[in-house]
């Protein structure tokens, strides 16, 4: 057996949970004298979300993980990984229509977010979906319906928004 086949292997301890692509751990919560549980995907090594979790009974230690508990915890974290997800992708691929002329343009900023030479792409496309306009800027570039009309008003010109 592999690493890769050991790290999908079932586990349901009290303290550690593995199935469904997804491992909680009950870690003790260094902030104060309770307890916390990390939600990690498979193949990550850093958790995906860290929240608190339930003392036991005896007020001393955690609760163990049960198997509600953990589709529970699984649910939460996989919702909290898609809504990153969006955002993200919502932060790295906006779109603005405008009115130009008689015209609805619509003005796209797509962003590659790459560490060593991150670039952004501005486009404008008619109704039809006509590609009107295509220009590199860069990755910090704020689209706005302000900044959308006045590259519309300066007839797309590539100065006009690497001014901006």
């Amino acid at each position: 057996m592999t690493d890769i086949e050991d790290s999908a292997e079932k586990i349901n301890q009290p303290r550690l949970w593995r199935d469904n692509g997804w491992t909680a751990r009950v870690i003790k919560n260094d902030d104060d004298d309770g307890w916390a549980v990390a939600m990690t995907p498979d193949g990550q090594v850093e958790p995906a979300l860290v929240g608190p979790w339930t003392m036991g009974r005896d007020k001393k230690n955690p609760k163990p993980l049960d198997t509600a508990a953990f589709n529970t915890l699984v649910k939460t974290a996989a919702e909290f990984v898609r809504r990153h997800e969006q955002q993200l992708h919502a932060s790295l691929h906006q779109q603005i229509e405008i009115a130009h002329g008689a015209r609805r343009i619509t003005v796209s900023l797509d962003i590659e977010p790459d560490e060593e030479n991150p670039s952004a792409m501005l486009r404008a496309a008619d109704a039809a979906g006509e590609l009107l306009a295509e220009v590199r800027v860069a990755p910090s570039f704020k689209l706005t319906r302000a900044s959308a009309g006045a590259w519309a008003e300066a007839a797309f010109s590539a100065a006009a928004v690497r001014k901006a």
